[in-house]
């Protein structure tokens, strides 16, 4: 429960909540506006569809839904697309911006009928806020106590009926009765070659970026399958070709953009191969431990464990055993060295 200090017109986090129609983050030209726009994630678009058409045919708010995946796949993006499609106010946050059940009351109690709340990271929510967010997802009530001591009474306030929208990378730290409270859970997954060639020509085309068939999908295959760094590479590709006047991207002027910027041809950056490099020269293509890894390159545990490896793994440079990390053949022939044993 809320203790009395609970003033719905006194609150400042409510007013720190952004308004996704008036987001200057969403006003970024290159974030597909609905479904039709929105490429890849075909399963994950369908299942959304009948959710939302059927929730508008009853005119009723959308299930609470939860998005999990790798970061820049696009989970924030299709909240603003979802908002769109539900013709709904979308409010933004974030689970560290979140630090007391205060904040949550002054968030939600804020919200209109039918208003969706986005909140990135969410499994960074403490458990004293996770615990006011149960009631509100529920049963659209929040409990608060008003006075203190023997004389302190509880009282329910009332919420307009709302959709909440979680975002995360780490499903697993999302405690279980949390997670239970959302109606639909989606994972994004990782994106194709040829969907990812669609959005570099997308964001071509609205960047006013010339650039044919064969150079958009040598981008897309370097992009790691993550739209995010696909057109972070299209942007910089486009500086290189503004710097050498040219009008299109053409295929020296990308490869010029992979060497300026520490990118080889299937994606990998310059920890990539020091990760394989030190695994391969240094503990003979292992096992290595993570631990032992992180220290040898000097880097932190999650942030290997959560950016590096997935897409190593993913794109069969690097296999996860039970006794350690192991690089595989196609990374001693991409790294040009010679195979052990």
């Amino acid at each position: 429960m809320i203790e009395s200090n609970f003033n719905k017109d006194s609150l400042t986090v409510a007013d720190s909540v952004i308004k996704g129609r008036d987001n200057d983050a969403f006003d970024n030209k290159l974030r597909p506006r609905s479904f039709d726009e929105y490429i890849g994630q075909k399963e994950v678009k369908a299942n959304l569809r009948i959710s939302i058409e059927a929730a508008k045919k009853r005119g009723d708010a959308l299930d609470h839904i939860l998005l999990h995946g790798p970061p820049g796949l696009g989970k924030t993006t299709l909240a603003n697309v979802i908002a769109t499609e539900m013709d709904a106010n979308l409010k933004i946050t974030s689970g560290p911006a979140i630090e007391k059940p205060g904040d949550v009351a002054s968030i939600i109690s804020n919200l209109d009928e039918g208003d969706i709340l986005f909140i990135d990271e969410i499994h960074r929510l403490k458990p004293v806020v996770e615990e006011v967010l149960y009631t509100a997802m529920e049963d659209y009530g929040i409990d608060i106590v008003i006075g203190k001591g023997p004389a302190a009474r509880s009282m329910r306030i009332a919420l307009p009926k709302f959709t909440m929208i979680g975002a995360t990378t780490k499903l697993s730290m999302l405690s279980s009765p949390l997670r239970s409270r959302f109606g639909n859970i989606f994972k994004l997954q990782f994106y194709t070659d040829d969907e990812l060639g669609e959005i570099v020509k997308r964001s071509a085309e609205i960047l006013d970026a010339h650039i044919d068939e064969f150079v958009s999908l040598r981008l897309a295959r370097a992009a790691r399958q993550t739209p995010r760094i696909a057109n972070r590479y299209l942007k910089r590709a486009r500086d290189f070709a503004d710097i050498h006047n040219e009008s299109f991207i053409t295929e020296d002027i990308l490869l010029e953009t992979f060497k300026r910027i520490g990118v080889d041809e299937l994606g990998l950056d310059g920890v990539d191969r020091e990760i394989i490099s030190l695994i391969i020269n240094k503990f003979q293509g292992g096992p290595v431990g993570l631990s032992t890894l992180a220290a040898a390159i000097g880097e932190d545990k999650s942030t290997l464990e959560d950016i590096y490896e997935p897409f190593l793994i993913k794109s069969g440079f690097l296999e996860r055993t039970t006794r350690g990390r192991v690089v595989t053949k196609m990374a001693y022939r991409h790294l040009g060295h010679g195979l052990i044993g």
